[in-house]
This record gives structure tokens, C-alpha cells and sequence, in this order.
């Protein structure tokens, strides 16, 4: 549904909040930005705004939940709200019936947004020049996915791959690094980069994540770029060089979604790109040329039709390999997914217990890596302030915090961690 075409009086105040992953984190910058062009105050606090811009994730349920949560709170508090984004997108027609939802814009065109907040005419700069609150900025190389994994609603949100120039992204890479000294590369499956463009676009020979990396650093030198969310058997040899071979310019840290070690569960999720043998081939091959390595991953528990030994078959596979941190998301049913049609539904509790065991596993891995580094030099980026400590970012994505309070030297330093 898209509800932009109402009239309203342009909003003055305008405060902006963030549901789900750094690609919309990335689309809300964008839009912020698109709003103080026009001439409204980005407001920090959500009392001091007339209206509040919601970004919306429809990754489970349970963040849809939160969506429409936030919005009561924004009407009781008798301020307005425009959602946009993901859930927006996918959204029948529930969430215009929310108490003053303005509109709802499915996506995130700002554009469209400026419009639904009253904006007649907007002009919009397509390029992000910065990113709100630290050292650390997004940078969106592509949008969209060619796979269909049956228990994901974002590709129905989001549409197919669609890959930005190399150009553009070169060009907004150097404007954010002359705020930021790290950027994290983003999107919404960003090994799949340049699949699109095909070879031989004009820009360069080839288009490939890798090939876009090295650009990027050859251009941009001055910062550390960081890869989000890339599929392990996706990281290819020339990605692989750099994480090898620059570690001051590519942090050495992958989050490589697993969802889960047991094959058969894999078929039925719809991930054909990979087995729990290739994952496992690469990861371990990187592991064993880096001295610091950072890994996550996502894992789904309690998958409809996953059994008892598949679930363990997981938590084994989980403690053989070097993770160092778990994303741990219980199966939610998406109405508009093909999983949840699947024969094989577990038990609410039976899928809360596997999530605890997941969690558990990953929790005890994360403490064994951050063991294992205390005392190690490290290459940090502060990323802004947590319970009155300065907060800091490691290559291999471990938190520091420094003991001062206070903090007026460089956003890049070497430290120790404790």
C-alpha cells in the first residue's frame, strides 16, 4: 500500500527510527538526508518532532510486531508517523488503520517519502555524503536478491539484484570518508554485486564484489572498509587476497550466514549455493592465512522439518569451527514465505529451546575468542559512546571500551584489548 498521495502541510520536525539490518539503517540515512535538503529539522528526540519516519523490517514477526507497537506509542505521544520500508512494502493495508499513520510507503525512495510528509516537488541527491552518529558510515553497493529462500519475505520486500555503478559508488565512498574511517559495505546480498551489470559494462572489465573491493581501495585508501553480511562460498580469491593482504584497509571479519549445518534442512530452506561441506572448506582456509579473524554468522533454530540430530548435527558444526559470535533468530512464519507452508511446523517451545542451545553455543564461542585477545594489539574505530565509556570497534568486530570518558584524538587508533 502506499498512502503518499494524501495532502498534509510539510512537517517542520521530523525524527527518524530504524527497524532491522544495515541496509535499511543505509535507506534511512538516505532519507534524513533527502528531509534536511528540503528545509526540516532532523530532530534527535522523538518528543521534539511533529512526525516520526519509520523504517520497517519484516525479517519475523516479531519486528513487524515492534512496527506497530512504536507507532501507538508515537499517536499516544499525538505525534504523527510515515512508515516506510520492508514491511511497508509487503503490507495489505493494516498498518494505514494504525492510529495517525500519515501514509505508508512501501520501499524507500525519499522521494516518495518527502512527498507523503507534505514535501511538493522535492529534489533529491542520490549520493549519501554522510552518515549520522560516528565514525562509522554504510555504504549501499546493491539492493535486492535473485535467491528465494523459503523463509525469507525481504526479497518479496525488496525485489531482484540491482547493482549500483562502480562509479557512483566510488564517488560516495569518498565523499563518507571525509567523515568516517570506516565504512561497512552493504546491501541486502552483496555477493551477488555486478551479477546484474554482466562483464564488459564499460566500467571495467569484470563486475564482481571482489573486483568493486579492490577498486575501492585503490581509490579510497584512507579508510577501512568492512564487508557486512557476505554468503562464505561467495568470498571469492580476490576477496580473500585483501582480507590476507590489507588488513588495514579491509577488515578482517566476515559474517557469513549458515542458518544451518545439516543439508537436508539447507534444501528445504531453498539455499542450493552452498553445503555444510563447502561453507566449512572456506571458512577454514581463511582461518588458517589470517592471524586475526572475526566470523559470524546467522542460524535459524527450529526450521520446519529440522530433526533432533539435525539440530545437534548444527551445535557440533558450530563448536568445530572458528566463530567467534552468533546471530541466533528462532523460525518465525512469514505469511508471504514459502516456509511457512512446509509440512514438519515445530512446537513454539520446542523452536525456543533450540534457540537457547544456539544462543548458548555462540555465546560460549564469543567469550573463548575475546579470552583469547585479551592483551592483543588491535587497529579500532571509534564508534560512539555506551553507558558513558567511549566505545571502540576492532578489525575482527570485537568492542572496547577505552577508560577514558572523554575522547578528542583521531576516529582510527591502535589499542589494546581488554
Amino acid at each position: 500500500m502506499d498512502g503518499s498521495d494524501r495532502s498534509h502541510a510539510a512537517a517542520v520536525n521530523v525524527y527518524f527510527h530504524t527497524f532491522g539490518c544495515k541496509s535499511n539503517q543505509y535507506d534511512t540515512e538516505l532519507v534524513r538526508q533527502a528531509f534536511a535538503d528540503a528545509g526540516a529539522t532532523v530532530v534527535e528526540a522523538p518528543g521534539a518532532a511533529d512526525l516520526a519516519v519509520v523504517n520497517s523490517c519484516t525479517v519475523t514477526h516479531e519486528s513487524e510486531s515492534k512496527l506497530r507497537r512504536y507507532v501507538r506509542q508515537q499517536a499516544r505521544a499525538g505525534r504523527d508517523t510515515v512508515v516506510m520500508g520492508c514491511a511497508a512494502a509487503l503490507d495489505r493495508g493494516a498498518l494505514a488503520t494504525l492510529p495517525r499513520v500519515r501514509a505508508v510507503v512501501g520501499g524507500a525512495d525519499p522521494e516518495r517519502v518527502l512527498r507523503a510528509a507534505g514535501y511538493a516537488n522535492p529534489r533529491v541527491d542520490s549520493r549519501l555524503r554522510r552518515f549520522s552518529g560516528g565514525a562509522r558510515g554504510w555504504l549501499k553497493i546493491q539492493d535486492g536478491c535473485d535467491e528465494h529462500c523459503t523463509f525469507c519475505a525481504t526479497t518479496l520486500a525488496r525485489g531482484a539484484n540491482r547493482s549500483r555503478p562502480v562509479a557512483a559508488i566510488i564517488a560516495e565512498a569518498r565523499a563518507l570518508a571525509r567523515h568516517h574511517a570506516e565504512l561497512v559495505i552493504t546491501g541486502v546480498h552483496i555477493g551477488t554485486y555486478g551479477k546484474d551489470r554482466g562483464v564488459g559494462s564499460g566500467e571495467q572489465s569484470e563486475t564482481s564484489l571482489g573486483a568493486l573491493l579492490e577498486a575501492l581501495v585503490a581509490a579510497v585508501p584512507e579508510v577501512r572498509f568492512r564487508l557486512s553480511s557476505v554468503e562464505a562460498t561467495e568470498v571469492d580469491d580476490r576477496i580473500a587476497r585483501l582480507l590476507i593482504e590489507a588488513p588495514r584497509h579491509v577488515a578482517a571479519h566476515l559474517h557469513a550466514p549458515l542458518q544451518s549445518a545439516a543439508n537436508p534442512v539447507l534444501r528445504r530452506m531453498g539455499r542450493h549455493w552452498y553445503t555444510a561441506e563447502t561453507y566449512r572448506a572456506r571458512i577454514e582456509w581463511l582461518a588458517t592465512r589470517l592471524p586475526v579473524f572475526g566470523l559470524g554468522a546467522d542460524v535459524i533454530a527450529g526450521f520446519p522439518g529440522e530433526t533432533s540430530v539435525q539440530h545437534r548435527a548444527t551445535l557440533d558444526y558450530i563448536a568445530a569451527l572458528p566463530f567467534t559470535y552468533l546471530h541466533v533468530f528462532p523460525f518465525s512464519v512469514r505469511p508471504d514465505a514459502p516456509a511457512a507452508r512446509l509440512a514438519g511446523q515445530l512446537p513454539e517451545a520446542a523452536v525456543r529451546e533450540r534457540a537457547r542451545d544456539l544462543r548458548a553455543a555462540g555465546e560460549a564461542k564469543a567469550s573463548a575468542y575475546r579470552a583469547s585477545s585479551q592483551g592483543a594489539r588491535a587497529d579500532a574505530v571509534i564508534c560512539g559512546r555506551q553507558d558513558g565509556r567511549i566505545e571502540a570497534l576492532t578489525q575482527d568486530y570485537l568492542t572496547v571500551y577505552l577508560s577514558s570518558h572523554a575522547w578528542d584524538g583521531p576516529p582510527r587508533l591502535d589499542l589494546t584489548v581488554t
